[in-house]
Parts: structure tokens; sequence; C-alpha cells
């Protein structure tokens, strides 16, 4: 049973790094927000947030996916900024594991998002004002439209069958067959 809940987890993730890579290059300039030197690419948070509710591993994959699409989309300052999301989804992901709301995950992961890319940006030239203000208000926002997106695609999801933070579905038993 271990190595079903192993794959599926590889596979969530896997899907769900694709989709942090593919967000930043697909919606680049149609879904982004730029405030100079802040930009946002709305929904780009989501797989890592997702991710958030299956494991650490999985939110730390996905995070490096997201690194990786903004790395070939927007350059290395913004993928360091997105190079935060491995440790912001590993905190959240962490605090899934202790039983914590999803709506709760997400409000106590985005202070501390908004700080990491703040000071991620520090060593770039960014003046405090620049760092905290506009890329780390900037970051909080974002965070919470994003968290918002990711509540009602979790609740959607989890309506179809896909519980993320439990794996094996729920109308699935011991021998994997499909109870009515």
């Amino acid at each position: 049973m271990r190595t079903r809940t192993q794959v599926q987890e590889l596979l969530y993730g896997a899907l769900l790094a694709a989709l942090a890579i593919l967000i930043p290059t697909v919606f680049r300039g149609w879904l982004q927000v730029i405030v100079p030197p802040f930009s946002a690419t709305l929904g780009s948070h989501v797989p890592t947030m997702l991710a958030m509710f299956i494991s650490p591993m999985t939110a730390a994959l996905v995070g490096v996916g997201s690194a990786l699409g903004f790395l070939l989309t927007l350059g290395p300052i913004v993928a360091l900024r997105a190079a935060v999301h491995i440790l912001i989804g590993v905190m959240g992901a962490r605090l899934t594991r202790r039983g914590k709301h999803p709506w709760l995950v997400l409000s106590l992961t985005a202070l501390p998002h908004a700080v990491g890319e703040s000071l991620v940006v520090l060593p770039f030239g960014f003046d405090l004002y620049q760092a905290f203000v506009v890329v780390g208000l900037g970051t909080l926002l974002h965070h919470s439209v994003d968290a918002v997106l990711t509540v009602v695609l979790n609740s959607s999801l989890a309506k179809a069958g896909v519980k993320l933070n439990k794996l094996v579905p729920d109308s699935c038993d011991r021998n994997h067959t499909m109870l009515r």
C-alpha cells in the first residue's frame, strides 16, 4: 500500500511541477502584473500551494519546478524569488501534516513568503523600499489571491474525489477496486 501512495505522490508532484514550469511560460505577459521592480504571474503559486497538501517532498519538488519556470522566462532574480517557494512549500506541508486547516496553512505561510522574496532581492541592488514595500507587499497580495484560487481548486478536486492530503481516494478499498 505504501508503494502505491509513493507513486501517487510522485505523480501528483510531477504534474504540479510541470504546471509550475508551464504557468510562467504560457501566461507571461497575459496574467502578469508588473509594478516595477516587482512582477507577479497570477496563479503561479497555486501548484506549490496545492503541493503543500500532499507532502514536504512534493512541495519542494514543485518549488524547484517553479524556480526553473521563472529562470527560463524572467531570469535569475525572479527565479531566486521563486526558489523561496521551496521553503514556503515545505513549511506549509509540515503545517498540513500537523492537521492545520488549508486556510490557516496558507495564511501562516503568507508573511514568511513575502519576507523571503524581499530578502532575496536585496543583494541585487534593490533598496529597502523596493524590497520590502514593493516586492514584499506585492508578494503578500499575490500570495493572497493565489491562496483563494488554491482553496477553490482544492475544494473542487476534493468534490471530484481527488483529495490531495489523502492520496488513496476514499472510494477505493484495500484491493483497489471501486466501491459504490
